[in-house]
């Protein structure tokens, strides 16, 4: 006999919600700060014991509650930001009315809270599930949320914790997230020492750029402040905000890649497609770079109730957004002429300095743990200021090779006028030593001259387009019905690559045409990984990328290798070309062309200073 159909009870209802609203102490301390920037918070501070597990306090000064308020705030679905019951205007971080009755029902909570203008606070105790009265208390203005011993009622949760200090370090950073979407708000986290982890002052409200850029300098650290590029742009009621590392400014994962839709932090696949997208032109396959992006978009184009963790969107456009993003970082990039990031000077002094270890690079991209690469900033525009003082031959590197400079160029008044200076030496017949007005620049020639060949490369195919190789015998790959569909729709787009296919029945494509770059490939390789990156991404990465890899090797092996003796006006030609291309900071794998030391850079090392 079957077991007969029953409703749970709500305690138990509430402690299955918790498993997917409080995943760990730093889910909790998310909904618990989320709940205090909604309640119109200036401050926020954040307590941890045993990386939240033993307890959380979130204090804020918010408008508070009342007596009946707190009754409320802990039974689920009860919520003050739906005022009008329409899910497409959810204007605050939370709406499900979720967070609090799921953190009552597996910890030991206390909520203490005193409405603005109210003459006394009162404070409400929930012990895994079980709801008191709410009694006086005192307590200034706004909310106190103490969540003690999360998870003594699902013992079996506590199993899958990690250790205190990887959970503390998760919930700093989910707060630090916040923060950067909320600049005019103070935070600070304190640890089990009462050490502050974090201690965020609220940024003036003059000017909203330098306002969020400062919030993101304190966060993220100085080095991002002084190599970050601001984006700004608009297409179709779509803004997009924040800033921009420069290529040479990159990590190993994607760690410090941070996305906000409508000041909401969010992991969204098609965000973080876009930006590798975009920077997949300037670093090498393990290479991420460090961004700081913030959509602003209609409510009513994007769906934030896909999961209780909120930490997922939908867009109505997936496509009008990852072209905004995509082409609001490439042209960024491109304005930003051949800057390289600003940290490299420290860190090459860092390394010469006796005894110091010297940085190692990581397989195929600039290691990270180096910092990240120190060229002095460079004004943007930098093309048309070299062109003012001396306009370069229409093509200095015939044949990838460096040709002599035009006629008069060794008598140039004051070379060192130029960004990069003028060449005084060759080292070991690989790198070029030039004096600028300011200090000094070495360049690594094979570098530097694998990244022109390739921009001139990439000019080529835009402009006579991608050639390709007919099949002899045309490629059926049997696909599922939904991917087939998916690379038919996309059958344009891949022409232009040189990938001409068509649909081939339910569930199959037939390639005729391939790019004549990749020469005898996997086919069948490539169109399924094509498949799977469009829907994963919305973005054909990996033709392009394989593209690119192929264009890459072609640079490297045909460019000034390193070991060849230039001569004073070959060397002279290659910087001055450098400063007209754009990119040439970094080589096709993130790697810098040039490191540059300021005179007190030097004097310091030799203690003159």
């Amino acid at each position: 006999m079957s077991n007969p159909i029953r409703q749970l009870p709500t305690v138990l209802v509430n402690r299955i919600a918790a498993g997917e609203v409080v995943e760990r102490p730093a889910s909790a301390v998310k909904e618990l700060v989320e709940n205090a920037i909604d309640a119109g918070a200036s401050h926020i501070e954040i307590s941890l014991r045993e990386g939240g597990q033993s307890l959380i306090v979130v204090s804020d000064d918010g408008i508070g509650m009342s007596p009946d308020g707190l009754m409320l705030a802990v039974d689920r679905h009860c919520t003050s930001k739906l005022p009008d019951d329409d899910l497409m205007a959810i204007a605050t971080l939370g709406f499900r009315g979720e967070a609090l009755p799921s953190i009552g029902a597996v910890a030991r909570l206390t909520l203490t809270s005193r409405a603005r203008g109210a003459a006394e606070a009162w404070s409400l105790a929930v012990d895994g599930g079980d709801k008191g009265r709410p009694a006086p208390a005192a307590f200034g203005q706004g909310t106190r949320v103490e969540v003690r011993d999360l998870f003594y009622a699902t013992p079996a949760r506590l199993k899958f914790m990690k250790t205190p200090r990887t959970e503390r370090d998760q919930a700093v950073d989910m707060v630090k997230r916040l923060a950067m979407a909320h600049p005019e708000i103070a935070f600070t986290v304190l640890a089990d020492d009462d050490r502050a982890m974090l201690r965020l002052g609220a940024a003036p409200l003059a000017d909203p750029v330098e306002e969020r850029l400062s919030r993101l300098s304190a966060v993220l650290g100085r080095d991002f402040a002084d190599n970050a590029l601001p984006i700004e742009a608009a297409r179709e009621g779509i803004r997009l905000t924040g800033f921009a590392g420069l290529p040479t400014l990159n990590r190993a994962t994607s760690r410090e890649q941070y996305l906000f839709v409508n000041g909401r932090p969010v992991r969204d696949k098609l965000l973080t497609g876009a930006v590798r997208g975009a920077y997949q032109d300037f670093l090498a396959g393990d290479r991420h770079p460090m961004v700081a992006l913030f959509v602003d978009l209609p409510s009513g184009e994007v769906d934030v109730n896909v999961h209780p963790a909120k930490a997922e969107v939908r867009f109505r456009d997936p496509a009008l957004v990852r072209g905004l993003i995509v082409g609001a970082l490439k042209h960024t990039l491109n304005a930003a002429g051949h800057r390289a990031s600003t940290t490299v000077a420290n860190a090459t002094i860092d390394a010469l300095r006796p005894g110091a270890a010297l940085p190692a690079h990581g397989g195929g991209g600039w290691n990270g743990s180096y910092g990240s690469y120190r060229p002095s900033p460079m004004p943007l525009g930098l093309a048309e200021a070299v062109a003012a003082a001396y306009a370069p031959a229409p093509n200095l590197f015939e044949d990838g090779l460096p040709a002599a400079a035009p006629p008069g160029a060794d008598s140039f008044p004051v070379p060192e006028q130029f960004p990069l200076g003028a060449a005084r030496a060759q080292l070991h017949d690989t790198y070029i030593v030039a004096q600028t007005a300011q200090g000094i620049v070495i360049v690594d020639q094979h570098a530097a001259h694998e990244r022109l060949v390739y921009e001139r490369m990439k000019e080529a195919l835009a402009a006579s387009g991608v050639k390709r190789q007919a099949l002899l015998l045309p490629e059926v790959v049997e696909l599922d019905e939904a991917s087939a569909d998916r690379l038919g729709g996309r059958a344009e787009e891949l022409a232009e690559l040189g990938l001409i296919l068509e649909p081939f029945g339910a569930g199959a494509v037939v390639v005729r045409e391939v790019p004549a770059l990749l020469g005898d490939c996997d086919v069948k390789g490539l169109v399924r990984d094509l498949a799977e990156e469009l829907a994963e991404f919305g973005a054909a990465l990996s033709l392009k990328e394989r593209l690119e890899a192929v264009c890459g090797t072609l640079a490297c092996h045909g460019s000034v290798r390193a070991g060849r003796r230039l001569n004073p006006a070959e060397m002279n030609a290659l910087l001055r070309q450098m400063e007209a291309t754009p990119h040439s900071g970094q080589c096709n794998h993130g790697r810098p062309t040039y490191v540059e030391l300021k005179l007190g850079d030097i004097e310091r090392l030799f203690g003159r200073r």
